[in-house]
Order: structure tokens, then sequence, then C-alpha cells
């Protein structure tokens, strides 16, 4: 049958404004009030018991943590889940969109890292957890709206 793995990849944070403070700024600058998304690619290798558990619905669940750098600067998670389906062994997870000051996130500098749950199966021949991961370091910097 073979043995199942899967490697965690592209972590990545993004602002989704079009008004930034500068048009040479990168999408790792966001707003306090402007939406930004997280995500993360998980590719599974192609074994005969990876296929059957792609095909079951298996659970994915990433949990992105984003940690604040200074005495101000808070910690959150932002989840996101998804199923796998029939011959499907790449995926890409992604939050939904949330802005700063909806996570209670003053301006400042955060570092990312996301953690992997892979499992259970969600039907009748539902199983254990059966994966861990985890991936780092993205930085996204946050800054007081009204500054661009």
């Amino acid at each position: 049958m073979g043995p199942v793995k899967f490697t965690l990849s592209n972590l990545d944070v993004k602002g989704l404004g079009n008004v930034p403070a500068d048009p040479a700024n990168s999408q790792y600058i966001a707003a306090e009030d402007e939406f930004f998304i997280a995500s993360v690619d998980v590719e599974f290798n192609k074994t005969p018991l990876t296929e059957l558990l792609m095909c079951l619905g298996t659970r994915i669940n990433i949990d992105f943590a984003l940690e604040g750098y200074g005495k101000k600067a808070s910690e959150l998670n932002l989840s996101a889940t998804i199923l796998t389906q029939k011959g499907v062994f790449k995926y890409s997870l992604k939050t939904t969109p949330t802005r700063p000051i909806d996570q209670n996130m003053p301006a400042g500098l955060y570092a990312m890292g996301a953690v992997a749950t892979v499992g259970p199966v969600e039907n009748a021949c539902t199983t254990k957890i059966w994966g861990h991961g985890y991936i780092e370091e993205v930085l996204l910097q946050v800054y007081a709206s009204g500054q661009e």
C-alpha cells in the first residue's frame, strides 16, 4: 500500500487592499482596516493508501498562528479546513478574509506559522487523526489606518 506522506509549502499572507500606503509596498503590509488572507499548500504523495484516503474525504485543518512582536502586539489563530477529493493530491488552503482591526491586531510586525492536522475521514468509516505538520515563517506588517 505504501506510506502516506504530505508536504507543506508556500506559506503566505496577502493584504487584499487596492490602495496601499505606497505602490512599492508588498502584499505583506496591510492597514488595520484592510482585509488579508493566509494560505498554505498541502501536497500528498501518490500511493494506493493515499489514493484511498483522498477518496474517503479526509479532513485537512490548518491553524495559522500569528505572533506579534512588541509589548502591545497580540497573538491570534486563524484556521482553514477542507475535505480531500478523489484523485486530488495537492490542496491550497486559505483563511476567510479578515481585517487586523477585527482580530484585535494593533499596528506592528507579526510572524506567522501554520500547523496542519490531517484526518479523520468524514464518512461512516471514520478514522483518527493520522498526520501533523508545521511550516513557518512569514512576516506581516500592520499599520494604522489612514496613513496611506
